[in-house]
């Protein structure tokens, strides 16, 4: 039978594909190139202190790994953020964000999903491991402060309901001109156990309000203005973010942190979803997400991170000051920011409305 034309292209491809598939024997999947490395990225986060941290605990290390500059930029801004996703002129590779408006951006779908192959949350709680949009950097604690020489050789106030009574711990007090924190707080003070809080009871927590707004000398608005109080003996007692207190005692104020009854949040990171850097976006947040750089930043800032073996590397002069040694954690409950994404704002507008009935 003569050999076809069709036989002999059929007999030369089956060749072809055998030489091919020969060639490529043991030899990996094709990646999928990296796009065009830019000449910097841009990473928005709270600025002052904090980026600072950032720089010498996570920026320093991508620059190194990538050899892409990193620009950082502040403050947190939900309102830019939606604008630029919105806008189609999202600038920033990376961003910080606030718990509650994490929890708005991630319905909103103003954020490009986690890509589980790049960052790995294997060593973080489940919670953390399975959220898709946000990435915890770390967390911090609002606490109990206060002055060690105003209560040298009596008790301390150790829960809410203590700070509540001036009787027994009498002296001017600071608290935070917010009602996060302040709510939870009172409810507590008024006997909530830490694990009912939730739904908060807004009335509940208002009316005790009331019953200590008079003993509140400072109600504070920034985050050094909250151990400066302290400092300068303005008050005797008083709230802030842990890492203010840290620094303050660090520097030698004669002053305490009291861990019980704490409220504990997270520091997100997002992707702002189409940003032109996103790809490199992600590898940023994987570098978030590795246990030596946690621990980088929780030796400068006590801010530590939740990757289980963070605290391996994490310097054990400052593990006492960090919300997440055994101790200090059982003591704590976990604010819940999708409550306030749902309710902060009408909360807000009743704490102001409070604020100026004074």
């Amino acid at each position: 039978m003569p050999f076809s034309f069709e036989r002999r292209v059929v007999l030369v491809g089956v060749v072809a594909s055998a030489a091919l598939l020969a060639a490529t024997v043991g030899r990996a999947p094709a990646q999928k190139p990296e796009p065009r490395k830019p000449d910097h990225i841009v990473v928005n986060a709270a600025g002052g202190a904090v980026n600072k941290a950032l720089r010498e605990a996570f920026f320093s290390e991508f620059e190194r790994r990538y050899g892409i500059r990193v620009v950082d930029t502040s403050p947190t801004d939900f309102g830019k953020l939606r604008a630029m996703v919105q806008s189609g002129n999202a600038e920033w590779a990376a961003t910080e964000i606030n718990e509650a408006d994490g929890e708005r951006a991630s319905r909103m779908n103003l954020l490009e999903p986690l890509d589980r192959t790049v960052i790995d949350l294997s060593g973080f709680p489940k919670d953390i491991e399975q959220h898709k949009y946000l990435l915890t950097r770390g967390i911090y604690t609002t606490v109990l402060g206060y002055r060690t020489d105003t209560f040298a050789g009596k008790p301390h106030p150790q829960t809410w309901a203590e700070f509540w009574d001036v009787r027994r711990f009498p002296g001017p007090r600071s608290l935070r001109n917010s009602p996060i924190d302040n709510l939870e707080f009172a409810l507590l003070a008024d006997g909530v156990k830490p694990e009912n809080l939730y739904p908060l009871d807004v009335d509940r927590a208002f009316r005790k309000l009331d019953e200590i707004k008079k003993h509140v000398a400072v109600w504070w608005t920034t985050g050094a203005q909250s151990a400066q109080l302290l400092i300068d003996k303005e008050v005797v007692m008083g709230t802030a973010w842990h890492g203010r207190f840290y620094t303050a005692i660090k520097d030698g104020a004669p002053i305490a942190i009291e861990w019980g009854e704490g409220l504990i949040h997270r520091t997100p990171f997002g992707i702002p979803r189409g940003s032109k850097d996103a790809y490199w976006g992600q590898r940023f947040l994987a570098i978030l997400a590795e246990p030596q750089a946690q621990a980088r930043y929780a030796n400068l800032m006590s801010y530590p991170g939740l990757h289980r073996d963070a605290i391996r590397y994490t310097d054990p002069k400052i593990l006492p000051f960090l919300p997440t040694h055994p101790e200090n954690l059982k003591k704590q409950a976990w604010a819940n920011p999708a409550w306030w994404f749902e309710n902060g704002e009408k909360a807000t507008e009743r704490w102001s409305r409070w604020m100026l009935a004074r």
